[in-house]
């Protein structure tokens, strides 16, 4: 009867251990889920309402259709096999836009222009380069909202064949309807462009100039918009990615992104471009102090710092719109392996930039990453000979 005892009591105990092991486990696998969980949503930012107030102070007239959709360069990923190590590439289609021929400066137009609407202007001046992209879509932005529109273009590339001069944004341009008046080398288009001004408004006009690219905290704010739609689109479909690349000419792109990201607690390391326009340094600056003048407009106190502005100035080639190898073969795999289209001066460098950090391992196994396209494929056909010849 004792031993009988003895027996149940243990076995009793090993049931109640075995039990205990079993909740044991359990609340294991629980705590597992929940940190896989917890890491993988990390960089999902969930704190949008601050900055989607903030952006409702301001006025702006819509010249997109909506979102931009995201795409994933499944082709671009085989290509790339082992050298790609495992990181998912995707693009987010700002070149989709009807407008104009579409293109990433429609979103800082949207703000520029709404503010003209409502204080009267009737007649807009911007300056760019000759094949300027923002002059293109400027000039297409006012035929759509009734507004005259002057642009002022510099010769900021060393080309002066026909494909250059009369090709591209430049038919663009007219065909749109504006006067176009080319600035002699040497001299400020934006002062060209100011002294404009002065004469139409002596003439009664209303009259907004809008610098070069649209690059102002005011036009950034079409970027901090911008990654307000991306942490959407993230959410949606369950996809934080590990960071946005963009090329940097006028630095309004990146900077908008960044003060975004940073007003939404995501930081501005969230975006790494890729500079076209000045050398890394000058880039780097001119970004930093439009995040935070942007990041002030939106009145957020807490401003990034320049070591949390990543610019990589090693794929401009020999200055602004100049080819370089890496550019053409980044414009040529994109088309041949995806069927898109990239641009020579801005897209293309930025992707081919993209492609080396992939190759070098810059970017973990299983990384998302969200290359925005920027448009401006006008300018290709500035680059007949280019592509011509290679």
């Amino acid at each position: 009867m004792y031993l009988h005892c003895v027996a149940m009591f243990s076995s009793r105990t090993n049931l109640y251990l075995n039990g205990l092991q079993a909740l044991f486990a359990l609340l294991l696998v629980i705590q597992s889920c929940a940190i896989s969980f917890s890491t993988r949503t990390t960089n999902i930012p969930m704190n949008t309402e601050k900055l989607e107030n903030a952006l409702h102070a301001f006025a702006r007239v819509p010249l997109l259709n909506g979102p931009t959709m995201i795409q994933r360069l499944t082709r671009i990923e085989e290509v790339l096999g082992a050298e790609g190590h495992g990181v998912n590439l995707f693009v987010k289609r700002d070149d989709e836009a009807s407008l104009g021929g579409g293109g990433n400066k429609l979103r800082k137009i949207e703000f520029h222009l709404g503010a003209a609407k409502a204080t009267s202007i009737d007649t807009v001046l911007t300056v760019g380069g000759l094949q300027s992209n923002h002059a293109r879509l400027t000039a297409a932005a006012c035929a759509r909202l009734g507004l005259t529109c002057e642009l002022f273009l510099s010769r900021s590339v060393p080309r002066n064949d026909d494909n250059y001069e009369l090709s591209g944004n430049v038919l663009l341009d007219n065909i749109f309807g504006a006067n176009t008046h080319i600035v002699p080398s040497g001299e400020s288009a934006l002062e060209a462009a100011e002294k404009r001004a002065e004469q139409l408004r002596a003439l009664e006009r209303q009259v907004l100039v809008i610098p070069t690219g649209g690059s102002t905290p005011l036009g950034c704010l079409g970027y901090a918009s911008c990654a307000l739609e991306i942490s959407h689109q993230e959410a949606q479909q369950d996809k934080p990615f590990r960071q946005i690349i963009v090329p940097n000419g006028s630095s309004g792109t990146h900077a908008g992104l960044a003060a975004g990201f940073t007003m939404m607690g995501r930081g501005a390391r969230s975006v790494r471009s890729f500079s076209v326009l000045a050398d890394r340094d000058v880039t780097a600056d001119t970004t930093l102090r439009l995040t935070q003048e942007t990041l002030q407009l939106l009145g957020h106190p807490n401003l990034p710092v320049l070591d949390e502005i990543d610019v990589d100035g090693a794929y401009r080639g020999d200055g602004y719109g100049i080819p370089t190898n890496e550019m053409i073969s980044a414009v040529q795999l994109m088309a041949a392996q995806e069927g898109l289209l990239i641009d020579p001066v801005y897209s293309g460098k930025a992707f081919a930039g993209l492609l080396a950090d992939v190759r070098q391992g810059r970017y973990a196994p299983g990384d998302n990453l969200l290359f925005v396209m920027t448009g401006g494929t006008p300018g290709l056909y500035a680059y007949r000979d280019v592509f011509a010849q290679s």
